[in-house]
């Protein structure tokens, strides 16, 4: 018998933590590389220390952008925010050891005769969507994102200096019925200046807290919890060492929906790993959007050098109102599935990463300039009219 009640909990870390520092850089590369040149390729890997970032992996790309490596890192580590003893983007060591791409893998992704592209590798991936919020995201991991980013926006506009690039979060929901209905706990761990003790850290978190949160839902007297450890002045790659890639749950659905196991930060859309988990949630989200089911979850799996899919799945998880087979059909009319079809389609081949770094790949607003372009709703009306739907709010 299925659960009528129960709690789920998902957790996101900022643009500070030692692993997204190392995503931010990893995806800086790739758009250096991506504005000199659309068709660059670029898997780029960080890791970064007590003041010290080592950049390597494999690229193919006009060659004097690797003299501006080490710049775009130092830039990037000072957005971010890291100028403290042990990490400072103006003392940091930066070692760069990218190296052309292998010639055995350019050979099955480059365009053929009939001008696709192979998948850059073999793999499956996933894309979901679900009404539970007005971004067609679970609730639990865009919560905890929302908590983050409202510290970090308060911390880089002055609005709360005392916050430290470094946080965590982890938001707890109970569902009822298969709906989220209320908070059961909040989790936040911030860096925070030497001179501010454990209360007024909470106070400092308090409001960020109920401002992510929907109006009308309170955390529980007692479920709030800062810091637990008491002190977390120490933070970022100083405190603990970070590698690109490393929090694949928090950039997709916070275990709400399975992930492929490929990291996005630091690969060309080239990269099936990213590419078609973007648009495996582009089609999911216009599924959700278009009216004709409240959850959707979609996978893809590719073969290294092969253009098509070798498997399209769809599943409705029980919400649907369509045949899946005939949806995934659709599916696949209305976009090519190929690596070539789903970057034109998308306009993926554009400097627009180093933003989808921190905060999650998907729940974002759709940018003017092609950023998030997989976060578009402008299938779900034709979604609808061929499914006999009417397409949500969402789809405006």
């Amino acid at each position: 018998m299925a659960q009528k009640s129960w709690l789920f909990t998902s957790e996101s870390v900022s643009e500070g933590h030692p692993d997204k520092v190392c995503d931010r850089i990893s995806d800086t590369v790739l758009d250096l590389y991506l504005a000199a040149d659309p068709e660059a390729r670029v898997a780029c890997e960080a890791l970064a220390t007590t003041d010290h970032v080592t950049i390597a992996g494999e690229v193919r790309g006009p060659s004097e952008i690797l003299a501006r490596v080490e710049e775009a890192a130092r830039s990037a580590v000072r957005d971010i925010g890291y100028d403290q003893a042990g990490f400072s983007w103006k003392t940091m060591e930066v070692i760069v050891r990218l190296h052309a791409q292998s010639a055995d893998i350019a050979m099955g992704v480059d365009a053929g005769s009939k001008g696709e592209e192979g998948a850059g590798d073999q793999g499956i991936m996933f894309g979901y969507a679900c009404d539970e919020t007005a971004e067609l995201m679970p609730a639990p991991i865009q919560f905890s994102h929302r908590i983050l980013r409202l510290m970090a926006e308060a911390r880089k506009s002055g609005a709360e200096p005392r916050f430290g690039p470094d946080s965590k979060s982890q938001v707890t929901l109970r569902y009822e019925g298969g709906r989220p209905v209320a908070v059961d706990a909040v989790l936040v761990s911030t860096q925070h200046a030497e001179d501010v003790d454990q209360e007024t850290v909470r106070a400092m978190v308090e409001p960020y807290v109920s401002r992510a949160l929907p109006e009308g839902w309170e955390v529980p007297e007692g479920r709030l919890f800062v810091n637990p450890t008491g002190r977390f002045v120490i933070g970022g790659p100083d405190g603990d060492t970070g590698l690109t890639g490393r929090k694949i749950i928090v950039d997709t659905y916070g275990g709400a929906a399975p992930h492929g196991g490929g990291a996005f930060s630091g690969k060309d859309p080239t990269k099936v790993d990213r590419s078609a988990a973007y648009a495996a949630r582009y089609l999911a989200k216009n599924v959700v959007a278009a009216g004709i089911a409240r959850k959707c979850l979609i996978q893809l799996a590719y073969a290294i050098g092969v253009a098509e899919p070798v498997a399209v799945y769809v599943d409705t998880l029980g919400t649907g109102e369509v045949d899946e087979t005939a949806l995934g059909n659709t599916l696949r009319e209305m976009v090519r599935l190929t690596p070539r079809g789903i970057r034109e389609h998308l306009g993926l081949a554009r400097p627009i990463y180093a933003r989808t770094a921190a905060y999650g790949h998907f729940g974002r607003t759709p940018d003017a300039d092609g950023g998030f372009s997989w976060e578009r709703t402008d299938l779900a009306d034709e979604l609808a009219r061929r499914f006999g739907a009417r397409a949500t709010a969402a789809a405006e």
